[in-house]
């Protein structure tokens, strides 16, 4: 006796093409998949924005109604960071953080958080005079793309690619010359430890 001869996709006797069945397994996983960006969508919209008193700690940082807040997306240079030739140096860090003070001197502030860094910082996508800001808010008064189209940041993902071409392009910021990559000048200059 012949075993069964198995059929993909045609049903036995070869006439017209049968709907393949997905596996309980299939439909399961995209169910849970689906539920968990449902859940991530509420709670994201469930988060309270950071508003209130605003201080900028440096060219990517602020101090919103005492909570420590990262930009989302960026790299600037540190506070006592110094870009530029050797002997024609000049205060780069000091400079990103003067670019954000005038930034956020034009209006409200509001930060929603997006994910902690390993200092405890809220890391946040933050706007001046945006009263809603959700996850995918990017506008142009987003603070984080604004210091890096005026070459005060450099973008750390996708998100301010373009942005960073054009501050590049022109010179902008600490494209103005060289400079020692945020993340390199962190390595050579540690934190003491607290």
């Amino acid at each position: 006796m012949r075993p069964p001869r198995l059929t993909y996709g045609r049903p036995p006797g070869g006439r017209g093409w049968r709907r393949s069945k997905w596996r309980r397994s299939t439909w399961g996983s995209i169910f849970v998949a689906l539920v968990l960006v449902g859940v991530a969508l509420v709670v994201e919209r469930l988060v309270p924005p950071l508003t209130g008193a605003v201080r900028v700690a440096d060219g990517d940082s602020l101090v919103v109604d005492g909570e420590r807040v990262r930009l989302d997306g960026i790299d600037a240079p540190e506070l006592h960071q110094s870009c530029g030739a050797p002997g024609k140096e000049w205060p780069c860090g000091a400079r990103a953080k003067a670019a954000l003070e005038a930034v956020v001197a034009q209006g409200a502030v509001t930060c929603r958080p997006v994910d902690e860094d390993r200092y405890g910082r809220a890391v946040a996508i933050c706007g001046v005079g945006a009263d809603d800001l959700g996850a995918d808010d990017r506008g142009g008064d987003d603070l984080a793309g604004l210091q890096v189209a005026a070459g005060w940041a450099l973008a750390t993902g996708l998100a301010y690619r373009r942005e960073q071409a054009a501050a590049r392009a022109a010179g902008r910021g600490i494209w103005s010359g060289p400079f020692e990559e945020p993340a390199q000048w962190r390595e050579r200059h540690p934190r003491p430890p607290s």
